[in-house]
C-alpha cells in the first residue's frame, strides 16, 4: 500500500470535494494566476474566492507568491499525485478482485457449454 498521511489525504479530498475549488485548480493547470484572475468566472466576492484558496493552500494544492498587492497562485501537483496513487492501489485490488470473477464466470460457462 502506498504510505501517504491521512490527515493529508483528508485535506486533499476535502479540498477537492468542492467544485469551485477543482475549477480554481483547472484554471492554474494552464499557468500561475492572480486572485482577481481566478475569481472572474465566480459569481462570488474577492473574500469568498480567497476562503476557497486558503482551502487549497492548506491542503498543499496551491502556493501563493505575494508581490506588494498582487497574490500570484501556482498549482501545486504533490497532495494530488499522492491521492493518485492512492486511489491506484484501490483500482488494482478491484480490478484484480474483478478478472478472478471474469475467470471464474468462463470456467463456469465452458463447464456448462461441455
Amino acid at each position: 500500500m502506498v504510505k501517504c498521511s491521512p490527515a493529508a489525504l483528508d485535506r486533499t479530498f476535502a479540498a477537492l470535494a468542492d467544485p469551485t475549488r477543482r475549477g480554481i485548480l483547472e484554471h492554474l493547470a494552464t499557468g500561475d494566476r492572480c486572485v482577481t484572475d481566478l475569481a472572474r468566472p465566480y459569481r462570488m466576492s474577492l473574500p469568498a474566492v480567497s476562503k476557497h484558496l486558503r482551502v487549497l493552500e492548506s491542503a498543499g494544492l496551491v502556493r501563493r507568491q505575494r508581490d506588494g498587492r498582487v497574490h500570484r497562485l501556482k498549482l501545486e501537483a504533490k497532495p494530488m499525485q499522492q491521492a493518485q496513487a492512492w486511489i491506484e492501489e484501490y483500482r488494482k485490488f478491484w480490478e484484480e478482485k474483478f478478472n478472478r470473477l471474469d475467470d471464474y464466470l468462463k470456467q463456469l460457462q465452458n463447464k456448462q457449454i461441455k
